[in-house]
């Protein structure tokens, strides 16, 4: 724990911003938007990489000295701050996902916000890494002063009872964690649909594949991808491939190519759950698809 605290908070001083808080920036009519580690996940590179053409992959990768055995992808959680709203995208994984994640209670501290501060939390699904955090220590809501919003494909698919036996045998626990974590907050969640104002200035936007209800958001002139655009290396260089990660590998790479035409013709700015250095930064057309280019 101390390393990666340590790691993180020497991120965050280079940067000159709070320990945790990895990265920033100030939207139009003065809102910031904040993105807070819950720390990193540690994956075999099966996980993303197996339904991947090996030769071509093995020329891509070589660019980001990203290798094919292991991937340690950041968990970074959007927190916009406007007026009396306090606004987290996820809620993170929780003690109960990995012991690399995890993080957010510190996070939020570090930005000088308190779960009590917390007024809404807006999913863009409920995989472990974005919902398991939802639910303090003894199973009690943690933003226990929030309305919860998820899409109303994501509630349904994920609190299904078929769900469980139709996902896989890799993903099952996936579907039990997030029925629970669901229920327990029931009282406290709505939903929404593509196309909707969540909350004033904050649009709804359909991008299925990673899971069946995925949802990205549009913020001010920033798009905040969830897993629809999941990594800093592939998914931008060759945002077609399929990817072992995605429960719909063939809808997944039509959202991502969706998603990138809207963030290059509208030149908007990407918040991204798994991307490097926080996550925040801008993406440039390259020879045979597109770069992310961080800060």
């Amino acid at each position: 724990m101390m390393l990666r605290r340590a790691f993180l908070a020497t991120t965050a001083a280079a940067l000159a911003l709070p320990r945790f808080a990895i990265a920033e920036t100030v939207l139009a009519g003065g809102a910031t938007l904040t993105t807070v580690s819950d720390g990193s996940l540690v994956l075999p590179g099966s996980f993303v990489f197996e339904p991947m053409p090996e030769d071509e992959l093995a020329a891509v990768l070589a660019e980001f000295d990203v290798g094919t055995e292991q991937l340690t992808p950041e968990c970074n959680l959007a927190l916009l701050r406007d007026g009396d709203r306090t606004v987290l995208f996820d809620a993170g994984a929780g003690p109960d996902f990995q012991p690399s994640a995890g993080q957010l209670l510190d996070a939020i501290d570090a930005a000088g916000v308190a779960p009590e501060d917390v007024t809404d939390v807006v999913f863009t699904h409920a995989h472990p890494d974005h919902i398991w955090g939802v639910l303090d220590d003894f199973d009690e809501p943690l933003f226990y002063e929030a309305t919860h919003h998820i899409g109303a494909a994501e509630r349904a698919y994920w609190t299904d009872p078929a769900t469980v036996d139709t996902i896989g045998e890799a993903r099952a626990t996936f579907a039990v964690g997030a029925a629970r974590r669901l229920d327990a907050i029931a009282g406290r969640l709505v939903t929404f649909d593509d196309g909707d104002a969540v909350l004033p200035g904050i649009e709804a936007i359909a991008s299925p594949g990673h899971t069946p209800g995925h949802m990205a958001f549009q913020v001010g002139d920033v798009l905040i991808l969830g897993d629809a655009i999941a990594n800093h290396h592939v998914a931008f260089a060759r945002p077609d491939w399929p990817a072992g990660n995605d429960q719909d590998p063939e809808a997944a790479a039509a959202t991502r190519l969706a998603l990138f035409d809207r963030i290059t013709a509208d030149d908007l700015a990407i918040a991204g759950f798994h991307l490097p250095g926080g996550g925040m930064g801008r993406v440039e057309t390259a020879a045979d698809g597109y770069r992310f280019v961080g800060g």
